[in-house]
């Protein structure tokens, strides 16, 4: 068994309000709750330091945990609610982005699974082929390395593994994305490892390629990757993406 938590702040860079902008008739934030109910998860949670949000979501039935305005992240939201709730050491919850409105329920179900069946590791999460060289060399898809048992060795914003053959003219030149993988930003954690990392400061890695995870990484903690079971769902940063996502569920996406 395991538990959803849905971290959720108001503000964004990009797209200001995001949670609560309306997609297809119901909040964007809506959308992301109701994919993780269709989920195994025995309890789902809105975590949200925005009183505007957290009415919005008591409104569609969901429970709420008012957090702190200071947490740099979704984890440190995500361990002040297992803190308060008092979940035990070796519970596993699952951070599902509050960005994610198609997330298919089959990949909270995965990523959970695959943090289950591995006692010994901290966290664990989920990985896809890239689709292309243009996804490779962009900086907005993050790159995931990994062992032959699927532990993480690095995760990156650079095109990770190069093929040094395939780019004999320099970067613009590449022309393969052979054993690419992107990264999805989903993970299962086990309770003791969320509290952890909660309580280490960020590490030099992490704020230099503003990739949380590294700081589990740096710290010598066990990441799991596994390749998603099925297709992720579309995630919203700007205005298209929601016009994007809007289009795709009007066509029964």
């Amino acid at each position: 068994m395991y538990r959803v938590v849905v971290p959720v702040r108001y503000g964004s860079t990009r797209l200001p309000g995001k949670p609560l902008l309306p997609l297809a008739g119901k909040p964007l934030i809506q959308w992301v709750y109701e994919r993780a109910r269709r989920s195994g998860a025995q309890q789902v949670i809105v975590a949200t330091d925005d009183e505007r949000i957290a009415r919005a979501a008591r409104g569609f039935g969901a429970e709420v945990r008012l957090t702190a305005t200071t947490h740099a992240s979704g984890t440190d939201r995500i361990a002040e609610v297992a803190r308060r709730e008092q979940w035990g050491d070796a519970d596993i919850v699952v951070n599902v982005q509050g960005d994610e409105p198609l997330m298919p329920e089959t990949l909270i179900d995965q990523v959970a699974a695959v943090l289950a069946a591995r006692p010994g590791t901290d966290i664990a999460t989920l990985a896809v082929p890239l689709e292309s060289v243009a996804a490779l060399l962009d900086p907005n898809v993050v790159k995931v390395v990994t062992d032959l048992q699927q532990r993480a060795l690095y995760f990156s914003r650079a095109p990770i593994p190069w093929s040094r053959d395939g780019a004999p003219a320099g970067l613009a030149s590449q022309a393969s994305h052979a054993g690419a993988r992107r990264h999805l930003g989903i993970y299962a954690y086990r309770v003791a490892a969320l509290h952890r990392m909660a309580a280490l400061p960020p590490s030099a890695l992490e704020l230099l390629e503003q990739l949380e995870q590294l700081r589990a990484l740096d710290h010598g903690m066990d990441i799991r990757v596994a390749d998603a079971l099925v297709a992720p769902g579309a995630d919203v940063n700007t205005r298209a993406d929601l016009a994007a996502v809007e289009a795709l569920l009007a066509a029964g996406g």
